[in-house]
């Protein structure tokens, strides 16, 4: 009798596990079940519509909405030199009236002057640099998103470089975060942007060959940041990616399955989503532009978690929606290889999404975990959210095998500790190679998206030293987001130019004036300067 209890025992035993499938199965060589299907969702995004933009040699005589960039009073003499001498006298009038200050983005909105159903006077700030100029014109997209009719600007006396700027940030500006939204939804006939100056021709000229791309790559990203996690997931935000890139020149995708990564050894990533029913992914987009230099591409890889719980480690429930873009790092990375690619820039660039979604479940990793990396290294998992950091980890390393980068900068919303730093002015920039730095913080004075540095002391190291492993994902004591950025920066040798941007702070969060609330797209443009500049780096680390 109890021969045959201990057979039916066994029975069971195998029974049940032959029904609880094996990690990989359960990633990735099954497909996600019936009801995770999303196809009956159709996002707004992808009909939304936006202003075209052309540009002239002289104003009309009349039209809908007149935007007036202005420093000082005078101004309106050189702006306002294609209006008749009474509406830009009652410009002038009302200016003075309401005592405005001309101050970077301010707005004067006016109405039932002269031949125009509305002027829109925006202060340029005294002596404004490119990066304002943009961040004018976004100022000036976002308080026209919802206006009838089309929109004139009255650039004059702008240079070239100034209307590229301004008409850059106007398209930035005009985003819209209510991808999904089917009531009260503004619906404005939308007519087209004319920008008029004698230096139009320029201006144009630079626009159409990068500045849409630009535009274009910024709401694209913004985009794919917005969308909640049961529509972007690793799967469906590398079929974003194909789209985007379909016909683009210069392209090749790659993508790592859990099969792929399975047989690369790519514990830490696949830790991350094994929680989850869907399964990880790592893609990669390679761009390589018609003149672009010798030698290795540069590298961006970004934090892919497209929605994180905190895995066992469970997050609070309080503002968790938000973590749907928790893949704004790999979105950015995306986003600045689409704008280079669209443009035809001639640049090497790669950029790398380790994606993932952090779900607690019984197949999910746990405090106490080891894992193993690419290389062999090992990682005792102390917190599950912690993750951004694995998931990077063998991003990291597979660059270093596979591309023989000239740099590599991973870019991540990684710790909520570089906010309590910084603040919502600046992300955290972290490297051991000051060259490399100094080139990225100049990219991202240039866009506006501006970076402070942050320290990287041999001490952080020390204290996520393990006992039973070669290293913690998490250290003792405080200096968060340093933690996180030395554990990244042990998965490529010291040789090998690289930085890390730490943007926790400033990829999503409330509206400003010059964008919805939701994603900021932050990284894209920076991104995008910092690799058209590029300059080879000493490989010396600090």
């Amino acid at each position: 009798m109890k021969t045959v209890h201990r057979l039916l025992a066994a029975i069971s035993v195998a029974a049940c596990a032959a029904a609880m499938p094996a990690a990989a199965e359960a990633q990735g060589r099954q497909p996600v079940r019936a009801e995770l299907a999303t196809a009956d969702i159709n996002p707004v995004a992808q009909r939304q519509v936006r202003r075209d933009v052309v540009f002239a040699a002289a104003l009309p005589e009349a039209g809908d909405t007149l935007v007036l960039p202005m420093s000082a009073e005078g101004d309106l003499a050189t702006r306002g030199a294609g209006l008749d001498a009474a509406t830009r006298d009652a410009v002038a009038r009302a200016i003075a009236s309401a005592e405005f200050k001309f101050g970077a983005r301010a707005t004067l909105s006016l109405r039932g002057i002269g031949a125009w159903d509305r002027i829109v006077v925006i202060g340029l700030g005294e002596n404004p640099d490119l990066a304002a100029v943009q961040a004018i014109g976004a100022a000036g997209g976002r308080a026209l998103i919802n206006e009838d009719g089309r929109v004139t600007v009255a650039a004059e006396g702008l240079s070239a470089e100034q209307i590229g700027e301004l008409a850059i940030g106007m398209g930035i500006g005009e985003y819209r975060s209510d991808i999904h939204r089917t009531v009260d939804r503004p619906t404005a006939e939308l007519g087209a942007t004319t920008i008029v100056a004698s230096a139009a021709p320029a201006a144009e000229a630079a626009f159409r060959s990068r500045g849409q791309a630009i535009v274009d790559a910024v709401h694209w990203t913004r985009d794919l940041a917005n969308e909640p996690a049961n529509i972007i997931y690793p799967e469906s935000f590398v079929e974003r990616a194909r789209a985007a890139f379909a016909g683009v020149r210069g392209v090749t995708i790659e993508v790592l399955d859990v099969a792929d990564m399975e047989r690369l050894g790519m514990g830490s990533l696949l830790s991350v989503g094994r929680g989850s029913a869907r399964p990880p992914r790592m893609l990669i987009v390679r761009y390589q532009g018609q003149g672009a230099p010798e030698g290795g591409p540069v590298v961006l890889a970004g934090k892919g978690i497209t929605f994180d719980t905190g895995g066992i480690s469970l997050k609070p429930g309080l503002n968790m929606g938000d973590m749907k873009m928790d893949m704004s790092g790999a979105a950015a990375v995306t986003g600045a290889v689409l704008a280079l690619a669209r443009s035809g820039a001639p640049v090497n660039v790669v950029s790398i999404a380790a994606l993932a979604e952090n779900m607690p479940s019984h197949m999910a990793s746990r405090p106490g975990d080891v894992v193993r990396t690419m290389s062999g290294k090992t990682i005792e998992i102390i917190n599950t959210d912690a993750e951004g950091r694995l998931v990077l980890a063998d991003a990291l390393e597979w660059a270093q095998a596979n591309l023989n980068p000239a740099a590599v900068v991973d870019v991540a919303t990684l710790t909520g500790a570089i906010g309590v730093a910084l603040g919502d002015d600046y992300a955290g920039l972290f490297s051991r190679h000051p060259a490399l730095a100094d080139q990225l913080d100049a990219a991202g004075n240039a866009t506006g998206e501006i970076m402070w540095r942050m320290p990287l002391h041999p001490s952080v190291l020390e204290d996520m030293s393990s006992t039973i492993a070669d290293l913690r994902n998490t250290g003792t004591g405080g200096g968060g987001a340093s933690f996180g950025a030395a554990f990244i920066g042990e998965f490529l040798p010291r040789t090998t130019p690289w930085a890390h941007i730490d943007m926790a702070n400033m990829a999503y969060g409330a509206a400003t004036d010059q964008r919805p609330a939701g994603a900021a797209g932050w990284g894209v443009r920076t991104l995008e300067r910092f690799v058209r500049d590029f300059r080879p780096v000493p490989a010396e680390a600090q």
